[in-house]
């Protein structure tokens, strides 16, 4: 598979703009509470990414209709792509919140889900197991040659405990685009490891993000072009990160300064 590996100053570029987005993920968690609107979410998130100089991935993406918001925010059974508006947060939803952001030509691309208030012990489990997700990845990447053979381990992990991770859904490769190949699925496929299977080496950098729900893997898309939803209306969590891959290890681009972040112990 083609795809283009990134050198150290590449790597630290990608950092910078990867603070960025996690400087947004703090401003976003903090309106993170009932009777706070998706809306109000995003314009917090927009005017963190303005106010360090940088540009929201998301905002304008080509579509049926461009997406209009500088975030995705996705609540419940919304997996991903949930467009911002004026639906306030309830006591005991979960909401995914995706956030992109580019500083200096390069991107970086992180994804988290929130508990609003007390949820339900299923719920929790849910984000503690997608979570699991995407520490496993991280924690098996030096172990592996192969991305499938993560993704394979990732999926088992899913659905011993229970869930299923959510299909034709994927991660992918990430620099000065924010969709660059290879592909990344979170789950396992032999077609996969024959056509697109990709080496784990130096100089790759993946936004790895597992999408998880209750019982069903499939999903529909709702008729805004964007918001894709589970199938039988169950909630869905998501969590991810953007990662370079070094001599030394992953290098977790997104995460805090001082390197603490969701994914990781």
């Amino acid at each position: 598979m083609d795809y283009t590996l990134k050198s150290e100053k590449d790597i630290a570029a990608m950092r910078k703009a990867g603070l960025v987005v996690w400087n947004a993920h703090q401003a976003a968690a903090e309106f993170i509470k009932p009777g706070v609107s998706t809306a109000e979410i995003n314009a917090a998130i927009e005017q963190c990414i303005l106010d360090q100089q940088a540009s929201a991935l998301f905002k304008g993406v080509p579509g049926k209709v461009p997406f209009p918001a500088s975030s995705c925010i996705s609540v419940n059974e919304q997996i991903v792509h949930g467009i911002p508006g004026e639906r306030r947060l309830c006591e005991g939803d979960i909401v995914s919140v995706d956030i992109g952001a580019k500083l200096n030509d390069w991107c970086g691309d992180a994804a988290r889900t929130y508990a609003v208030g007390n949820i339900s012990t299923r719920a929790q489990q849910l984000l503690e197991v997608t979570e699991g997700a995407l520490r496993l990845a991280i924690e098996q990447i030096p172990k592996c040659r192969m991305w499938s053979q993560v993704a394979r381990k990732m999926q088992e992990y899913v659905e011993k405990a229970g869930f299923v991770v959510i299909e034709g859904l994927v991660g992918h490769g990430i620099g000065k685009n924010m969709w660059e190949p290879p592909q990344v699925p979170n789950y396992y496929t032999r077609q996969f490891q024959i056509n697109q299977d990709f080496m784990l080496q130096p100089g790759l950098v993946i936004a790895i993000e597992p999408m998880v729900s209750y019982e069903r893997s499939d999903f529909r898309q709702l008729s805004d072009h964007w918001t894709l939803v589970t199938s039988d209306g169950a909630p869905s969590a998501h969590f991810e990160h953007t990662i370079a891959l070094t001599r030394k290890g992953p290098q977790i681009l997104t995460a805090g300064p001082n390197g603490k972040t969701w994914g990781v112990d």
